[in-house]
């Protein structure tokens, strides 16, 4: 079964029937439509393409526009392959939405982009606990990163050292998270806890 796309428009809480209060993220899932249909005939591998979102037509590359104007479709702001399930079922053109696809209780895994903190050091990025300190004759060295290097031998710094650098904005999965409200006449779907993005990114919601 295909997942959907859908946005991330933040973060409430809300009670459930027995009186708990749990925090949920609030997506709003599709309704997106199948650009394309891959067989493993054609292509080696089963997948359908989904679009989300519109976008203007001068924004779209002439051969994605040429493929949309020959199938009647309208040019999409986001175009992202589902796999690993048979697609004998859809055809081009065709609309999938939360309904049919998602159930209240459903445990699903949802992936995006985490939240960018630029630049940033060894504590902060990776959790070190700093050289030292100020009553070790310490005097602006107290969040460095110590000695990185290999003696004589291999006398190199070996990859994978953990070093300053970005954080964050980068592809993260959550698995199951559980879904806890659905309200298909709005598109919503509410799953609770955090999911990765910041308000408005872009997610994939998978069974």
């Amino acid at each position: 079964m295909p997942g959907l796309l859908g946005k991330k428009l933040g973060m409430t809480s809300i009670f459930t029937e027995d009186g708990q209060n749990i925090p949920v993220t609030v997506i709003e899932a599709g309704p997106c439509e199948v650009f394309a249909v891959r067989s493993k005939d054609k292509d080696g591998y089963q997948a359908i393409q989904l679009g989300f979102g519109k976008k203007k037509d001068k924004k779209v590359n002439k051969a994605q526009l040429e493929y949309n104007k020959k199938n009647n479709l309208e040019s999409a702001a986001i175009l992202r392959e589902f796999k690993n399930f048979t697609v004998e079922d859809f055809k081009v053109g065709d609309t999938l939405t939360l309904e049919g696809l998602f159930a209240e209780g459903d445990k699903v895994k949802i992936s995006g982009k985490s939240i960018g903190k630029g630049f940033q050091g060894v504590i902060k990025r990776h959790g070190f606990g700093g050289v030292g300190g100020q009553t070790h004759g310490q005097h602006n060295r107290e969040r460095a990163p110590g000695s990185i290097g290999q003696s004589s031998y291999p006398s190199r710094v070996l990859k994978g050292m953990k070093m300053a650098g970005r954080k964050g904005n980068e592809l993260n999965t959550i698995k199951n998270l559980r879904v806890v409200r659905i309200i298909p006449e709005k598109n919503i779907i509410m799953i609770k806890g955090a999911v990765p993005g910041k308000v408005n990114s872009i997610v994939e919601i998978n069974k």
